[in-house]
């Protein structure tokens, strides 16, 4: 029992933060075309949004052993609010700096909210390591849920409702004040092991330089990472002008994605035994 409310402490804060995101994610290039910007103009946006996950994402994980994950946690839900205020400027300048502000937030997401479950899992309850992997288990199969459910909102409030392409990113908003509240208020502070930047990076570096086998995966991730940016950029303006409506797409975008870690888990189970070479 005190485990499975730990888990749902977890929840409630780390599903809160997957809504809000999720709900940004199939209207965003629809936003910048109601805005009037050229292709050209759109897709610079979205390389700085792009960059800035990048280099957040080197500092992420030095910031939030150093800031604690719970501020952290915190922080995220700032400025990812102040990115989706962004959104209602016409100015591009604004809306760069918000893709900037998204980027942060993204690595944030990515590296705060695990660190600070692991943290607590192991060292404050001294629950079993073996149970984190169903935690994390779990929260992948609600993630998949949560971003189907999301392009549906995203739909009704942007296109049902009349709203605009700009309604999600406010309906993200009280989703995000909701989940630095709910840190604040159910989360302990943890800190990790306060390290240098550049020792950071150099040891990734020496990892990734010594090993072949890290650097060929590195590649093979980098190249089909690129494809996804590719096919994020340009499936809204592809589908848009046949009338499609984008959150029903995304939502059935995220379906398909549900339904491949699905069968994947089933062709590796012990009963079909297809382990991957």
């Amino acid at each position: 029992p005190a485990f499975l409310q730990f888990q749902r402490d977890y929840y409630q804060v780390y599903f809160l933060a997957l809504a809000a995101d999720w709900l940004q994610g199939p209207c965003l290039y629809k936003l910048y075309q109601h805005y009037r910007f050229l292709e050209g103009q759109i897709a610079i946006i979205y390389v700085c949004g792009f960059a800035s996950s990048v280099l957040f994402g080197l500092v992420s994980t030095s910031l939030v052993d150093w800031l604690g994950r719970k501020k952290s946690c915190i922080l995220f839900s700032l400025t990812y609010s102040v990115c989706c205020l962004t959104k209602l400027s016409w100015d591009y300048f604004v809306l760069v700096v918000g893709r900037i502000l998204g980027g942060l937030s993204t690595a944030l997401l990515f590296s705060a909210f695990e660190a600070w479950y692991v943290h607590e899992h192991v060292e404050r309850y001294d629950f079993p390591a073996e149970w984190i992997p169903a935690t994390f288990s779990r929260a992948a199969f609600w993630n998949n849920v949560i971003a189907i459910g999301a392009g549906v909102a995203a739909n009704f409030f942007a296109e049902w409702l009349g709203l605009g392409p700009v309604a999600p990113f406010m309906v993200s908003i009280p989703l995000l004040m909701l989940t630095g509240i709910f840190a604040m208020k159910n989360w302990d502070e943890n800190y990790g092991k306060k390290r240098a930047l550049s020792k950071t990076c150099m040891d990734g570096l020496k990892c990734l330089l010594s090993d072949r086998r890290v650097l060929l995966l590195g590649t093979i991730q980098a190249l089909f990472e690129s494809v996804i940016y590719i096919f994020i950029f340009l499936w809204t303006p592809v589908l848009d002008p046949h009338g499609s409506p984008l959150g029903i797409v995304f939502s059935s975008f995220m379906a398909a994605s549900m339904v491949g870690s699905s069968l994947y888990r089933i062709a590796i189970s012990k009963r079909y035994h297809l382990q991957p070479i």
